[in-house]
């Protein structure tokens, strides 16, 4: 476990500390993402849909994998930050390729998806959620889908790291990893289009998590 307490700001370039550094991309993601939800002017979205999304019905229960998202992503980089250094920074380069060449997308070719229901069957707390979702998160800016590529990057990044040793762990990232995947067509949150180019991406950008960086090595066979 890589001990924080040794921190000081002046040993940011150090290599025990550098890979601290690649957090500054939150911040400059979250401000380009809203940039481009809130002010960025669009002439014109492109639906993105799907015959097969038809045949998928809406359910509100996946709106629990869908909002667990939010602690799946960040849960698996802290615990690489704790753990494993030379993870932790292949997971945030593959974020940042992956995520960087998403919003690069949403600027070439703006899309939306118009599959959200007008009105919900059943009325209880989890419906209320998904309109509350509805209602903060809007409907353009949706393939490849963010949610889908942050998933995977998890489910990858504990294949690829020694500090993640027990199988049945795996088995259970992976499968919530396909859990928050599925919500996202289930929620009506995207089409399946949006979560196939997601995918797509991923694996593409995948080679990232085999390349390691000469100067980590130590930190992968420790």
């Amino acid at each position: 476990m890589i001990d924080y307490r040794k921190f000081r700001l002046r040993k940011l370039n150090t290599p025990e500390f550098r890979h601290l550094k690649l957090l500054l991309f939150w911040p400059v993601f979250l401000l380009i993402f809203k940039f481009l939800e809130a002010y960025y002017w669009v002439r014109e979205y492109h639906p993105v849909e799907s015959e097969l999304d038809a045949l998928i019905p809406f359910n509100e229960y996946f709106v629990l994998p869908y909002m667990f998202w939010h602690l799946f992503e960040p849960g698996i980089l802290l615990w690489l930050l704790l753990h494993d250094r030379c993870a932790f920074s292949k997971m945030m380069r593959f974020i940042m390729v992956t995520y960087g060449i998403t919003l690069l997308i949403y600027c070439i070719y703006p899309t939306c998806q118009n599959l959200r229901p007008e009105t919900f069957a059943n009325d209880n707390i989890l419906t209320r959620w998904v309109a509350l979702i509805y209602r903060v998160d809007t409907n353009t800016n949706v393939c490849p889908s963010i949610h889908v590529i942050g998933s995977l990057a998890a489910v990858f990044a504990s294949f690829n790291t020694f500090s993640i040793r027990s199988r049945t762990v795996k088995i259970v990232i992976v499968a919530i990893g396909i859990l928050i995947c599925a919500s996202t067509v289930f929620m009506k949150q995207h089409s399946i289009i949006d979560v196939m180019w997601g995918t797509l991406l991923s694996v593409a950008a995948y080679p990232i998590f085999r390349w390691v960086p000469s100067g980590e090595r130590a930190s992968v066979t420790s």
